[in-house]
């Protein structure tokens, strides 16, 4: 039985990867935080698969990811944990450094020094490319526009430090932007859908957003949790952009999200300049031919298709509390 660690195994894509994983008969470690609320929602559907097992670790304390590391000897490691939030990243930049960048760099030091066979996988990110021009690949000049994005940089170079230095397996994924009907609700893609439901049952009046304008590749996170598995199946490491080649603005987001209920968004989206990054990232659009080339991968889902999933489970979830709502009254 192959193994596989995955650091934030309890975020949208960790949690598809997992099921992936699963369905192909690898144990499974997750590394979560020790938290004083309920954090594994998206992998509780999971909790029962005797090949999965969460041990609590930290990515700003390297002892227990040389622990974990150590122990599991694992087959792969997929690293996905992160202060990924853009806007936040403003405001707490150290903490960002920190988990982000410095938090790569301990994944790769506890498998240098006790498990240095194991294949790495970095999630790098889009971000990365910032105000340059696109369509951006892996020849693109990067040109980062956050401490996320700056963060990220420094994993990604650490990630591509180790496989030449140390001859180990490191893997980049250069993924643009993600979503999912289990995306995290201060993300602005689940934060319109999540609205929009709400919306339609009468228990949210308006949506307050900032830039409707900047455009982003977004494909679904189970996409690109695939590419992530193909990516540590390949006969050698490397680096690669998962993107479906298409762009979208936030405002084209809304209006495909609002139409399939019948609404105008106009008469509901709210602006409001806190919501603006300092810096801000105008249009992502990646060109995912090596990975079509190399790996075979493709993605499976359309824009309108990932659009009309995340309505349709976000009415549901509204629905839910709608129901709630008139029970306790």
């Amino acid at each position: 039985m192959k193994t596989a660690i995955i650091t934030g195994i309890n975020g949208q894509v960790g949690s598809y990867l997992t099921e992936h994983l699963l369905e192909d008969s690898y144990k499974v470690y997750g590394i979560i935080r020790r938290a004083s609320s309920l954090n594994t929602q998206r992998i509780d559907h999971l909790y029962n698969n005797p090949n999965l097992e969460l041990v609590y670790g930290d990515m700003s304390d390297a002892s227990s990811l040389l622990s974990v590391i150590g122990d599991v000897k694992p087959d792969t490691l997929f690293h996905l944990a992160a202060q990924s939030h853009v806007r936040t990243s403003f405001d707490i930049p150290e903490y960002t450094g920190d988990i982000t960048g410095l938090g790569t760099l301990r994944c790769l030091e506890a498998i240098r020094k006790t498990s240095p066979k194991t294949r790495f996988y970095n999630a790098a990110t889009s971000e990365l490319f910032g105000s340059t021009s696109p369509p951006q690949n892996e020849q693109t000049h990067f040109h980062p526009r956050s401490p996320y994005a700056v963060a990220k940089m420094y994993g990604y170079w650490a990630t591509i430090n180790y496989r030449e230095a140390y001859q180990m397996f490191c893997t980049n994924g250069i993924v643009f932007n993600t979503e999912s009907p289990r995306r995290g609700e201060t993300f602005v893609t689940r934060k319109i859908t999540r609205a929009l439901g709400r919306i339609i049952y009468d228990l949210q009046q308006d949506l307050v957003l900032g830039n409707l304008d900047s455009k982003r590749d977004w494909s679904h996170a189970k996409d690109s949790s695939r590419a992530m598995k193909m990516m540590l199946e390949h006969d050698h490491p490397g680096d690669y952009c998962i993107a479906t080649g298409e762009s979208y603005s936030i405002r084209e987001f809304l209006i495909e999200a609002f139409e399939m209920c019948n609404l105008n968004y106009q008469d509901y989206v709210k602006f409001d300049s806190r919501y603006l990054r300092p810096s801000e990232v105008d249009h992502l659009r990646g060109d995912a031919t090596r990975a079509r080339k190399e790996l075979g991968w493709e993605p499976e889902y359309s824009f309108k298709e990932l659009v009309k999933e995340m309505v349709e489970a976000d009415l549901n979830l509204a629905k839910k509390e709608y129901v709630l709502k008139i029970d306790e009254t």
